[in-house]
């Protein structure tokens, strides 16, 4: 009796721990497994769920339907490592100690693969990872941050392209899910490389169509083309860098069929990996996992996308900070939502996971779960969020941060002149007043300055902005 007890207690501790304690009499609950999928650079817009008519990525949008989609969804920094890093994590980039490319996550920041590990999970990674490798399956690992690697076997070894790469990626993925027998619950991660190639395009511009001789319609330009008057001086200077960011200087003489064909790539870029997020999901339902899978659809960071005349990510602008954002999981949050009022970040996926998981033994958080605001739209997350950007690990003397409430928008970059912008995002969406120097919007200013202020404090965000 004494050791029937003491497994008891034991049963149902571990069932408390992992949060799906069952009532007497009944089965405990199945823990959901969870597939994010993760594409590269991919801003908000470039989907055509969004409303826009130059791409098709029907398998995306699919995606975005089965749940919650966000519409002001914002990554930690744009920037591939500090992003993903926080994606992991639930902190920001300053707090996990990747605030530049190239950089290990601090060892005493657990990722969601050791997390969800010690809660009984199978974790897997597939694909792109950038914590500081580009890619773990190359070099051999079997194992990265809790997770893992998956091996993707090439056609040719060329690692720097997503047309190369995907497609393994998708494969190993796919064997994952129609080989899974383990009773135990899984997180997989599949992070494709794609639209990100659109980086070559200015690198390699004899390796891509120009515009004259691309035979389909050509994209229009967007409406905010043109950068904004007296643009600070730091991303002045951002625009003349000849290394990190070198897009920006290589399209400087573009001409508007140069930029028109610079997003047509971009858009065939997207529609290329929307086919291999179709592969995963088919084999997902074949199996029929995705009945209590918890999926995630997001990007680590946007691109330019010719607005302002901006290439590639590493500004604060909204096309390089927003990123798509969907969750959903059958029963459990609501299906066919487009919620464009939360000011959602992708510190917030660990959180949200977590919660849903039933996982309790994790450390704190610096996102917030989703759950409350994904079960009841009328409930509020955040009254504002915040971007931090490092752009130049050659001088590492350059920081800027982003602070957006419902309806404004203010960047502050640390040195230079003009180092200031201020935008009224539902009067101009496109960012092209800057009001930061405006009487009438000195009290709007010194509010958010001094949210920022607050939530540098509280985050412990030491590096300096005026």
């Amino acid at each position: 009796m004494k050791k029937a007890g003491l497994l008891t207690t034991i049963l149902c501790a571990a069932a408390l721990l992992y949060g799906f304690m069952a009532t007497p009499g009944e089965p405990a609950p199945k823990r959901p497994n969870v597939l994010i999928i993760m594409t590269d650079q991919q801003t908000n817009d470039c989907l055509s769920l969004m409303g826009n008519p130059n791409l098709k990525t029907p398998n995306m949008d699919a995606l975005a339907k089965s749940g919650v989609y966000f519409t002001e969804s914002y990554c930690s920094s744009p920037v591939c490592g500090p992003s993903r890093s926080s994606l992991l994590t639930g902190r920001m980039p300053h707090e996990t100690g990747v605030v530049w490319n190239s950089t290990h996550i601090s060892a005493s920041t657990p990722t969601i693969g050791t997390i969800f590990s010690k809660a009984g999970y199978n974790t897997a990674w597939a694909g792109k990872w950038h914590l500081p490798e580009a890619y773990p399956a190359k070099s051999g690992k079997d194992s990265v941050n809790g997770f893992k690697v998956l091996p993707v076997h090439l056609a040719k070894e060329s690692w720097e392209l997503g047309e190369d790469t995907d497609q393994p990626i998708a494969d190993a993925a796919v064997k994952y899910l129609k080989e899974y027998k383990d009773t135990s619950p899984f997180i997989l991660a599949v992070s494709l490389h794609n639209p990100h190639d659109i980086c070559h395009v200015p690198r390699q511009p004899a390796n891509y169509a120009k515009a004259s001789q691309i035979k389909d319609p050509l994209p229009p330009l967007p409406a905010n083309f043109n950068p904004p008057l007296k643009e600070p001086q730091w991303l002045e200077e951002k625009r003349q860098m000849d290394h990190y960011g070198d897009e920006l200087l290589r399209t400087q003489h573009y001409t508007e069929a140069d930029w028109q064909a610079y997003l047509y790539h971009y858009y065939r870029f997207a529609e290329k990996v929307d086919g291999e997020i179709g592969k995963i999901m088919s084999a997902l339902r074949e199996r029929k996992l995705d009945e209590n899978t918890i999926i995630v659809f997001t990007s680590d960071h946007g691109d330019g996308s010719a607005a302002h005349k901006w290439a590639a990510k590493l500004s604060l602008y909204e096309e390089a900070v927003s990123v798509p954002f969907g969750i959903s999981w059958k029963g459990h949050i609501p299906a066919g939502r487009i919620d464009r009022n939360q000011l959602v970040s992708n510190i917030d996926l660990a959180p949200t996971l977590c919660d849903y998981a039933g996982i309790t033994n994790h450390p704190a958080f610096t996102g917030t779960s989703l759950r409350k605001v994904l079960e009841n739209p009328d409930a509020t997350l955040r009254s504002y969020v915040v971007v931090q950007l490092e752009d130049d690990k050659e001088n590492q003397s350059r920081h800027a941060r982003m602070i957006r409430d419902q309806r404004y928008k203010y960047n502050v970059y640390n040195q230079g002149a003009n180092n200031e912008q201020l935008f009224d995002l539902w009067n101009d969406p496109g960012e092209t007043r800057n009001l930061a120097y405006e009487t009438n919007y000195q009290p709007v200013k010194e509010r958010l300055r001094k949210n920022l202020s607050q939530w540098k404090s509280s985050t412990r965000d030491t590096h300096a902005i005026p």
